[in-house]
């Protein structure tokens, strides 16, 4: 009887442990829409620039909404995962790494005159005197959170493409965000690194970084756009909104800070591709 009652006991107690796990899941009806933004710059200037966007969805669902920008990639990923957020703004490698651990789905992403891709580049501090990818041998490469497409997984390939591996033939260093990695080859900490195109060139446009200092090596091949993602437990009506909120948005101001002219359909096997980039480079999504 004694034995009885203490296997009864553990029952309980890992049942208690196990709780906090089980009540993670979100509410499928969210009074308040929580809606995560990637922390590619710093948080409050990601919130400001998106305050249109969160006043049009107030409009167009009826509720709510609140704009969260997480301290990293990984932490957006747990976020969704245990149900804190219930819209998330991700990038291909982070989506898809969010979607093996969690029930989440694609649903659009950015466009730009009807094109849903976009495009990596590698740079370098030109007084190095690197002139193109093999140059870099030897030397230190920025890139940006490890769950990045743009400033990680790209980057990284294209120089594998080349016979550079990291920690064999150069020192890899994680700076955080798109804009650290610039900074960072611009300052000659780094002399190469590699990054998102469109914000390489917004970054210039804005005089943050001088083209004369920070040369571009090469551009990747297109890869799809940043996805619009949605717990799959939403409510089903809910989801059907949110969805043709983002695709029928054309408002120039709230489509600014993403530097696109609209949002097109996109679906889990549009990310296919990354997928097999990962597998390409030995990345284990499920432990980055």
């Amino acid at each position: 009887m004694r034995k009885l009652a203490v296997a009864f006991t553990l029952v309980l107690a890992l049942a208690f442990c196990l709780a906090p796990a089980a009540l993670a899941a979100g509410d499928p009806d969210p009074k308040v829409l929580k809606v995560a933004l990637l922390p590619d710059e710093n948080a409050s200037t990601v919130i400001k620039n998106n305050k249109p966007l969160k006043d049009y969805l107030e409009g167009k669902l009826n509720r709510k909404v609140e704009l969260i920008v997480t301290t990293d990639y990984s932490s957006m990923i747990e976020a969704i995962r245990h149900g804190r957020i219930d819209l998330a703004y991700f990038g291909p490698l982070s989506y898809v790494m969010a979607k093996s651990k969690s029930d989440i789905e694609a649903f659009a992403g950015l466009s730009k005159k009807g094109n849903t891709t976009y495009n990596a580049v590698v740079i370098a501090y030109a007084p190095s005197g690197i002139k193109t990818i093999k140059d870099i041998k030897g030397h230190d490469v920025a890139y940006g959170d490890p769950a990045s497409t743009s400033s990680h997984l790209i980057p990284k390939s294209m120089l594998a493409a080349e016979g550079l591996q990291a920690g064999r033939d150069y020192k890899a260093h994680h700076v955080g965000a798109h804009d650290a990695v610039a900074v960072t080859v611009q300052s000659g900490k780094a002399q190469a690194g590699g990054l998102s195109k469109p914000i390489f060139e917004t970054l210039v446009a804005k005089k943050v970084i001088d083209p004369n200092k920070v040369i571009v090596l090469a551009v990747s091949k297109p890869f799809p756009q940043y996805p619009w993602t949605m717990r799959s437990d939403l409510k089903p009506e809910l989801k059907v909104q949110i969805k043709e909120a983002f695709l029928t948005l054309h408002d120039k101001v709230v489509l600014k800070s993403f530097k696109a002219t609209a949002f097109g359909e996109m679906n889990d096997k549009d990310y296919d591709v990354v997928r097999d980039l990962a597998k390409l480079l030995n990345l284990d999504l499920n432990k980055m």
